[in-house]
């Protein structure tokens, strides 16, 4: 089982190769508003979301989907955790 630092390495690799971030991974905070600080909208969440279940194997319901859900790289390693466990 990943630790959750290991969910949040890899989510941050995620998202910067998914949305073509010109920035480290290592420097996306883990509580950061990813939608106000990289302007990721609607699009760049579906992109996310394929990422999350391509990265790590599972399947995410649309009631699970929320912009509030996946605001910082901490929440969206909360859902993948309670997934994977």
């Amino acid at each position: 089982m990943l630790s959750d630092a290991e969910i949040r390495q890899k989510i941050k690799e995620m998202i910067v190769e998914r949305l073509f971030l010109d920035v480290a991974p290592a420097d996306i905070g883990d509580d950061e508003s990813l939608p106000e600080k990289y302007n990721i909208d609607s699009v760049n969440l579906f992109e996310i979301v394929v990422g999350l279940e391509e990265v790590f194997g599972i399947t995410l319901a649309d009631e699970e989907l929320s912009v509030e859900a996946f605001s910082t790289v901490a929440k969206i390693a909360e859902v993948v955790a309670r997934k994977l466990s």
